[in-house]
């Protein structure tokens, strides 16, 4: 958090004090850059016709405009360095600029550029490269500034500029500049540690399969097995069907089919085990089938209803899940009749560790993975009192706001 906040800082110090320090200067000559930042605006500054002082409104300008390209590169440059990312970003960084040509290089080859670049590029990133400092590059017809590109002070790559003119103010401009692309690639690396942090956390989410259910669905399928071996070789299959399903390589989304799918073997599993004394019932709206969801989102508050449930009820229970359509969401509720539970120790279920060794796949877990995905506003809410059982309702953008 600290970082992401230095690095935003950085880059509006920047965005602001260039615009701030805009003025005139020389363009680059007929291979410079058309319709640079610049172009157009007076070199003189005298009041307008209403005595209106034309300084004012060209800074206006200026701090409109430079904010306006940078806003344009900062999504290209989010993506992290490579061809694609540096060829989308490398236009508006030469429009920023204002120079004849810019290029962006990695630590191993040139990734993309924008008017027409010397063969030296490579050489001048290179040297950049080893010094980790801005390098200046005089030349004929046209002289480079080259700087280094850091994510997390390692050096990553190059921007460099090349013009007619390598002034002080051109040297410092292009560091600057350096300084602000390097933000955005930090940025983009610390977006990319949050997937892989989510991804790991996906990894052990699956391999949290209740122990619990696993030795009861076995103990149950093999009381089967000489009373009623056709029903055994039905539950073993169902098993296999869950067990596939929950331990699979997959992405971290599936479809609320394929979920409600998990849901209905773990039940069938669970009827088995309990008998009569376990009720269910299922109701989906069948346009909601293909919407996106989060990986195992459905089946832990199945398993907790029937936790609390059947545990509170002296061993039988009714559990109901209804999936619903609501124009731009989803909406599921899993309900159970049981004892229900005080809401501030329902608050406290939701505020437990998810990774805490015993917890299970439980609410927590799903809890924190739909606030991450999908922000705040989509976490589970629980609604329990004493005696009155417990309904957790969970809801689900059909447009995938986020992916892990």
């Amino acid at each position: 958090m600290l970082t992401t906040a230095c690095v935003a800082l950085s880059s509006l110090t920047f965005l602001l004090g260039y615009a701030a320090a805009l003025r005139p200067r020389r363009r680059s000559g007929p291979g410079g850059l058309p319709g640079g930042l610049l172009d157009g605006l007076p070199g003189e500054l005298p009041g307008g016709p209403s005595g209106e002082p034309r300084a004012g409104r060209w800074k206006d300008e200026a701090t409109f405009t430079t904010l306006h390209i940078a806003a344009m590169a900062a999504p290209s440059l989010r993506a992290g360095l490579n061809r694609e990312s540096a060829r989308k970003a490398v236009r508006h960084l030469r429009e920023l600029l204002g120079t004849h040509a810019v290029a962006i290089t990695s630590t191993e080859a040139a990734l993309a550029w924008d008017g027409p670049c010397t063969d030296e590029v490579l050489t001048y990133a290179r040297t950049a490269l080893a010094s980790g400092l801005p390098q200046v590059f005089p030349g004929e017809p046209y002289g480079a500034v080259s700087v280094p590109l850091l994510v997390e002070g390692k050096v990553v790559g190059t921007l460099a500029a090349f013009d007619r003119e390598v002034s002080a103010a051109l040297v410092r401009t292009v560091t600057e500049v350096g300084r602000w692309v390097s933000g955005q690639l930090e940025l983009a690396e610390l977006d990319s540690s949050r997937r892989r942090a989510l991804e790991a956390e996906m990894r052990a989410l699956r391999a949290q399969i209740s122990p619990h259910f696993v030795y009861n669905a076995l103990t149950t399928i093999a009381s089967f097995v000489r009373t009623d071996p056709a029903r055994a070789r039905e539950l073993l299959l169902d098993f296999a069907d869950f067990a596939r399903y929950a331990l699979r390589r997959a992405h971290d989304f599936t479809t609320l089919a394929d979920e409600l799918t998990c849901v209905d073997r773990y039940l069938l599993l669970e009827r088995a085990r309990f008998g009569d004394r376990l009720r269910f019932s299922v109701q989906v709206a069948p346009e909601v089938l293909p919407v996106p969801v989060p990986f195992l989102c459905l089946q832990p508050l199945v398993e907790n209803a029937i936790k609390h449930g059947m545990g509170s009820r002296g061993g039988t229970g009714e559990v109901r899940v209804v999936v619903r359509d609501a124009g731009p969401e989803a909406h599921i509720t899993v309900e159970d009749d049981g004892a229900g539970m005080d809401p501030e120790q329902a608050r406290r279920v939701l505020d437990d560790d998810p990774r805490r060794e015993g917890n299970g796949i439980g609410l927590a877990n799903v809890d924190v993975r739909m606030r991450q995905i999908y922000g705040d506003g989509y976490g589970l809410v629980v609604e329990t009192a004493l005696g009155s059982g417990t309904k957790v309702r969970l809801r689900v953008p059909k447009a995938r706001l986020g992916s892990l």
